[in-house]
């Protein structure tokens, strides 16, 4: 499976491809950033990020698309710019009926490093060595980029065992309470409508 993992952002938005293999076999197949500039308007810098974001989907062709979810932070503007981002990002893969896949940034730290509170550098780290790269990403955002590619490949098939698991359980609730349904109605057939 090819994962394109989005760390969104609107100075700095994270990109990276990874191909994901047998097991927790991956490669890193191209990472980067996009930029814009702080002093242009808003709908210009979303326009950028979406132009390179959609340039990425068509050259590097993912089969889905994982991006960080955004949480509360203490400064309003940067979350609403991150949310803004992961829209222009999330519509651009709709556009290609691609799936998108949401990762908090404790499910990625904890897929990649072990523990849900590694910091940016650790991260890092980690990420270089799982994917055999000759030198770490820079910035930081092209490495949260691919953790989130990584994160999405290793967690997925969990993910996908987990949901027929519950659809399965589901049916089995249904099929349950339907003969459950028929039992009742046949015996209050049987008894003439009363029950002891």
């Amino acid at each position: 499976m090819r994962v394109l993992g989005v760390d969104p952002g609107l100075t700095r938005c994270g990109l990276g491809v990874v191909d994901g293999g047998r097991g927790r076999e991956v490669a890193c197949v191209a990472v980067g950033v996009a930029r814009t500039p702080p002093e242009d308007a808003l709908a210009s810098r979303l326009l950028a990020v979406a132009d390179v974001v959609e340039q990425w989907m068509d050259e590097h062709r993912p089969e889905v698309v994982a991006i960080e979810r955004v949480f509360s932070q203490h400064n309003v503007r940067t979350v609403m710019g991150t949310a803004q981002v992961s829209g222009v990002v999330a519509l651009a893969a709709a556009r290609r009926n691609l799936p998108v896949a949401f990762h908090t940034p404790s499910e990625v730290k904890a897929a990649v490093s072990g523990s849900g509170r590694a910091d940016k550098r650790q991260l890092t780290t980690m990420i270089t060595k799982i994917l055999g790269l000759a030198a770490a990403p820079k910035p930081a955002d092209a490495a949260d980029a691919l953790a989130l590619a990584v994160c999405h490949l290793w967690r997925a098939p969990m993910a996908a065992r987990l949901a027929a698991a519950e659809a399965r359980a589901a049916e089995l609730a249904r099929n349950h309470r339907a003969r459950l349904k028929a039992a009742q109605q046949a015996t209050r057939a049987r008894t003439g409508g009363f029950s002891r």
